[in-house]
């Protein structure tokens, strides 16, 4: 006999599976259950399109009278592209709604389970709560800060090297966790490096899958004075989109050449150092709701120094480099104290192949 939580999983896995496709909304998944049988399943694919509960009410038909819907997230209550889905769940009559989480917009919040419950419907929230948050970290994130939600990744030696002392790192890594990566890449809608990556390799940032075509993310460079090459991989924009961030007194005339190359240019105040605040609060508005930096020792450093990471996915490959000389993950001046330290949460430690990779996050209050 299944249970609640049961019904629940397969709603959580539904959408799942769409993560990547939908953004800047949440991915949502739907179950319909009337006397122990599925009748409607639905899941949220893109912006615009249909919610979860639409697709789920529509395979359903008459069979949703009397039934329960389990939903990842509370329907939503305002017009957007698509009519509140509140409103269908209200004049549905299911007999019953379980919700994993509410809305995490706090203008909104509770308004689409009060719509229900005001139609005599009974409602319960708080069901698998903590996974329907983890799945839909980046759109919570947004809501609450209007910012992207952004997660540093990089991969270093058992004894934390990034590279040697020359600055050679290809690869650390093996061949599976680098396709894990692409698979994270495919899934974002940014991915951040510094002028000192593009200038030393030259790189595409581009989503690369076996037997599929990838969605590449927009490559957002930071290059205080505008040093980047005319001739680099990320100024051709047929590719992907890019986004150059520099200082406010950039040479006018680089400005002038890269915009004719289709390059969007944003410019922030640099004492310093790039604002890297202001930098996330003009990536948000250009439509970046998540971002992953896969920058160098330096850029790491500044998005440390700013507590402005909010998960960390580290590679850890079964090598020892050694040399005083090789290069770490983080720059930036020493520290005296270990309470200086940022303290993490480790979510999960998993095998990529021969690598391990750590999933951790600022402890709260960090």
């Amino acid at each position: 006999m299944k249970t609640d939580a049961d019904y629940m999983q397969l709603a959580l896995d539904l959408a799942a599976s769409a993560k990547g496709n939908t953004n800047p909304n949440p991915v949502v998944g739907a179950v319909l259950v009337k006397n122990g049988v599925i009748v409607g399943t639905g899941l949220h694919r893109k912006a615009g399109e249909p919610h979860a509960e639409v697709h789920a009410f529509n395979m359903a038909g008459h069979h949703a009278e009397g039934a329960t819907l389990y939903v990842t997230l509370e329907p939503c209550s305002h017009y957007g592209k698509t009519p509140p889905c509140a409103n269908l769940v209200k004049d549905s009559k299911v007999s019953r709604v379980v919700v994993a989480t509410t809305d995490p917009n706090p203008s909104v919040a509770g308004r689409g389970i009060n719509i229900i419950r005001d139609a005599g419907i009974e409602v319960e929230v708080g069901l698998l709560e903590k996974e329907a948050r983890k799945l839909n970290e980046r759109f919570i994130h947004n809501m609450l800060t209007n910012r992207p939600f952004v997660t540093s990744k990089f991969a270093m030696t058992l004894d934390g090297k990034i590279a040697t002392h020359t600055g050679h790192s290809k690869w650390i890594t093996s061949d599976v966790a680098r396709l894990k990566v692409h698979e994270l890449r495919n899934e974002v809608d940014g991915i951040l490096v510094g002028i000192g990556t593009v200038i030393a390799d030259n790189p595409a940032l581009t989503t690369r899958l076996p037997n599929q075509k990838g969605k590449n993310p927009t490559r957002i460079i930071l290059d205080s004075e505008l040093k980047i090459p005319l001739t680099a991989q990320v100024t051709d924009t047929s590719v992907a989109p890019t986004i150059i961030v520099c200082s406010n007194a950039a040479e006018a005339s680089k400005i002038k050449q890269l915009k004719d190359k289709g390059i969007q240019i944003v410019t922030v105040s640099n004492q310093n150092g790039l604002n890297l605040e202001e930098m996330l609060d003009e990536l948000y508005k250009l439509g970046i709701t998540d971002l992953l930096v896969e920058g160098g020792a330096e850029v790491n450093a500044s998005f440390l120094k700013a507590r402005l990471i909010n998960k960390f996915l580290v590679y850890i490959a079964p090598k020892i480099l050694g040399g005083r000389n090789s290069k770490s993950p983080f720059t930036g001046p020493d520290v005296s104290t270990m309470d200086e330290a940022l303290e993490l949460q480790y979510e999960k430690v998993e095998q990529i192949g021969v690598d391990l990779l750590i999933t951790a996050y600022p402890k709260l209050g960090e």
